[in-house]
C-alpha cells in the first residue's frame, strides 16, 4: 500500500520559516519525481517546487529564492524548507510522487502565515 504521509505544517507569522516532510512508503522512492503543491481557499491547486529521481529541481517564481525542495533517498523523504514566510503562502500544501504511469498525493498539511 503507497502512503505519503506530510508533516511540518503550522502556523508562523510572516518572516518565519517552516520545514516540511514527506514520508513515503509502499514506492521505490528513489524512481519517482517528487512535488510540493500547494491549494489555497478558491484558487487551483499549483505546482510549488518539484525535484527529479537525480536531483534537478524547479520552483514557481513566486517561492524562488525562499523555498528548498530536497530529498533523501535513503530515507525515502521529500523535504520543502521554506523561508520568509508571506501571507500568500497560506495554503494546504501537498506532497506528490509521479512514475509513469503511477501517481500518488498526500493527505496535505496546512501552512498558515499570519501577517
Amino acid at each position: 500500500q503507497v502512503q505519503l504521509v506530510e508533516s511540518g505544517g503550522g502556523l508562523v507569522q510572516a518572516g518565519g520559516s517552516l520545514r516540511l516532510s514527506c514520508a513515503a512508503s509502499g514506492i521505490t522512492f528513489r524512481l519517482y519525481a517528487m512535488g510540493w503543491y500547494r491549494q489555497a481557499p478558491g484558487k487551483q491547486r499549483e505546482l510549488v517546487a518539484s525535484i527529479s529521481m537525480v536531483g534537478s529541481t524547479t520552483y514557481v517564481d513566486s517561492v524562488k529564492g525562499r523555498f528548498t525542495i530536497s530529498r533523501d533517498n535513503a530515507k525515502g523523504t521529500m523535504y520543502l524548507q521554506m523561508n520568509s514566510l508571506k501571507p500568500e503562502d497560506t495554503a494546504v500544501y501537498y506532497c506528490n510522487a509521479n512514475w509513469h504511469p503511477n501517481y500518488y498525493w498526500g493527505q496535505g498539511t496546512q501552512v498558515t502565515v499570519s501577517s
